[in-house]
C-alpha cells in the first residue's frame, strides 16, 4: 500500500491540523469600563428572560431603544459587559486550554478597547498592552492565536454618530484599526479573520454592523449597502495585512447553514438552491472577488441599488481572502408549502426536518450536513477551509458528585468530527477546528449563561450571580484525548 493510500485510510487528521476553541471579546472579557475601553453595540444588548423572548433571535435594536437604555442603564442588566471576566482571568483560562492540548485559540480583539469611540485619532495603549499580554500567554504554551478583528462589537459611537456600517466612513475607521493591530502584533499573530459571520449583516444589521433601520425607506438596501462597505474594508485589510507581514493569512467568516429542499418537488429544490445562494453570496464576493449574477437579479427584483465608488470592483477582485472559515451548528429545510410547520424563530430558520434531532434551543443537529457543507465549499472555491465555530448549547447541571457529565456534548462533537474526517478523505483541505466555545460564555443570540457550550464550566447564572470558579466537565478530558490522538481517539 502506498503512503497516500495509507493516509487516506487513517483516522488521524493531517499533522498540520489545528485543534482548539473559539471565543469573542464581547462574550468573555468583561471589564467594559476599565482601562479606557469604550462601549460597543454588544454592551447595549440587555438580558431578556426566556419566557419573554420569541425564539432565540438576537434583538435588532433601534436607536430609540439605545437612547432609552443609556438614559436608564440602572434598570437593565447587560450580560456582555461582564462576560466571564477573561480580562482578569486570561492566564488561568489559557492554561486550561493548554492542558487540553490546544495548538490554536480563536479570540477577537475588542475594537472599542483599541479605539474607544471608533473614530479616535490615536489608539488606546492600555488596550493594546492587554492583547500583548494575551498573545504572550498563548506563545508560552505554543498556542497559535487566530484573531477576529470585528466580532459583533462595532464601537457604539460609530453606530450612533454614523449609523454604523451603512456609512462608508467606517471603512476608513476600520482600516485604521486593522493597520494598528497588524503592525502591533506582526510578530505574534499571523492568522486573522476580518468580520465574524459577515452574512449576519443582512439578517440583523444592528448586531452585524451597528446599523439602525427605523429611519430607512428601504431597509433591505441599507443592509446590503452596509455589507458592501464591509466587503471593501475586508479586502483592503487583507491587502494591508499582506504588506505588513507576508506570512499573514486572512480569512473571511461565514455563518454556514446548509439548506435542504423539503421534498423533491422542483419548487422546493429551487427555493432551497436560492436560499443556499443567498448564504454563499458573502463568500462568493470575498473569495471570488465579484458580485454573482443571482444576487444582481435579487437586487433588481427587490429595488436594491448598491452605491459603489470607482475602484471598488477592482479592490474586491485584487484582494480576495486566503482561506474560508465557517461556523456550523445546524441545517434547515425550505419548502414552497406556506403551511409547512416551521421551527422556532432564529436568524436561520426553516421548516421542521423529521430526520433530525433538535437541541434545547430548537436547533436541528445535522453532523452529515457538515460533510456536505465542507465538500460544497471546498470544491466551489478551491481554498482551504477552517471550521472556527461548532458546538452544542445545552443546559449543564452539577451532579451529586459536584461534576458535570456532559455525554450529550461529547456525542454531538464526536459525530461532527467523524464527518470532518470523512470530508478530508473526500479531498477537502481542512485547516483546523475550533469548537464554540471551549469555556462557558455569554450567549450572543440570547445573552444567557445557561446556554452553555464549554468544556469548562463557569459558575455564573443568567443574572450575573456566581463565583466565576472554573470547573472541568467530562468533555474536557474527552477533548484532550481527541487532540492527543490527532482526532483518532473519539471514544
Amino acid at each position: 500500500m502506498c503512503k497516500k493510500e495509507k493516509n487516506m485510510n487513517s483516522n488521524r487528521f493531517p499533522e498540520s491540523f489545528l485543534w482548539g476553541g473559539a471565543t469573542s471579546a464581547c462574550q468573555i472579557e468583561g471589564a467594559y469600563n476599565l482601562d479606557n475601553r469604550g462601549l460597543s453595540i454588544a454592551d447595549m444588548v440587555k438580558f431578556v428572560p426566556k419566557e419573554q423572548r420569541k425564539g432565540d433571535r438576537p434583538p435588532n435594536v433601534t436607536r430609540k431603544e439605545i437612547q432609552e437604555m443609556l438614559n436608564n442603564e440602572g434598570n437593565y442588566y447587560f450580560p456582555k459587559r461582564y462576560g466571564i471576566d477573561f480580562y482578569h482571568r486570561y492566564k488561568e483560562d489559557i492554561k486550561l486550554f493548554a492542558e487540553m492540548g490546544f495548538n490554536v485559540f480563536r479570540l477577537s480583539i475588542s475594537w472599542s478597547r483599541i479605539f474607544p469611540n471608533g473614530d479616535d485619532e490615536k489608539p488606546n495603549e492600555k488596550g493594546l498592552r492587554f492583547y500583548d499580554s494575551v498573545f504572550d500567554e498563548c506563545k508560552k504554551y505554543n498556542i497559535k492565536p487566530l484573531v477576529t478583528l470585528s466580532h459583533y462589537d462595532t464601537p457604539l459611537n460609530l453606530a450612533l454618530k454614523y449609523n454604523g456600517w451603512s456609512n462608508r466612513k467606517l471603512i476608513y475607521f476600520f482600516i485604521k484599526y486593522a493597520k494598528t493591530v497588524f503592525e502591533r502584533y506582526k510578530d505574534k499573530v499571523d492568522l486573522w479573520l476580518t468580520f465574524n459571520e459577515i452574512n449576519v449583516i443582512a439578517k440583523n444589521p444592528y448586531i452585524g454592523g451597528g446599523v439602525f433601520l427605523e429611519d430607512s425607506d428601504n431597509p433591505l438596501e441599507l443592509s446590503y449597502q452596509a455589507g458592501h462597505h464591509q466587503f471593501i474594508a475586508s479586502a483592503l485589510a487583507t491587502k494591508i495585512a499582506h504588506e505588513i507581514n507576508p506570512k499573514n493569512k486572512v480569512g473571511c467568516m461565514l455563518a454556514r447553514t446548509v439548506i435542504y429542499p423539503e421534498t423533491n418537488n422542483p419548487l422546493d429544490i429551487i427555493k432551497a438552491q436560492r436560499a443556499n445562494q443567498m448564504n454563499l453570496f458573502f463568500t462568493d464576493v470575498q473569495a471570488r472577488g465579484e458580485y454573482p449574477g443571482y444576487i444582481l437579479r435579487y437586487f433588481k427584483e427587490n429595488n436594491v441599488y448598491i452605491k459603489k465608488e470607482i475602484g471598488d470592483d477592482e479592490i474586491l477582485k485584487l484582494h480576495p481572502v486566503d482561506f474560508i472559515s465557517i461556523s456550523y451548528y445546524k441545517s434547515v429545510t425550505e419548502s414552497s408549502n406556506s403551511n409547512a410547520e416551521r421551527l422556532s424563530d432564529s436568524l436561520f430558520t426553516g421548516v421542521k426536518n423529521p430526520y433530525l434531532e433538535t437541541t434545547d434551543w430548537g436547533w436541528q443537529i445535522d453532523p452529515i450536513g457538515l460533510r456536505w457543507a465542507l465538500n460544497d465549499l471546498y470544491y466551489r472555491y478551491r481554498m482551504p477551509i477552517f471550521i472556527v465555530e461548532n458546538g452544542l448549547g445545552a443546559y449543564d447541571r452539577l451532579e451529586y458528585d459536584n461534576k458535570i457529565h456532559d455525554d450529550y456534548r461529547i456525542d454531538y462533537l464526536k459525530k461532527h468530527i467523524i464527518q470532518m474526517r470523512e470530508a478530508i478523505k473526500d479531498g477537502v483541505n481542512l485547516m483546523g477546528y475550533t469548537t464554540w466555545g471551549p469555556i462557558d460564555l455569554v450567549s450572543d443570540s440570547t445573552s444567557e449563561m445557561s446556554k452553555r457550550y464549554g468544556f469548562i464550566y463557569v459558575d455564573k447564572d443568567d443574572y450575573g450571580n456566581g463565583s466565576l470558579k472554573r470547573l472541568k466537565k467530562d468533555s474536557f478530558i474527552w477533548y484532550k484525548k481527541v487532540i492527543e490522538s490527532n482526532g483518532e481517539n473519539l471514544a
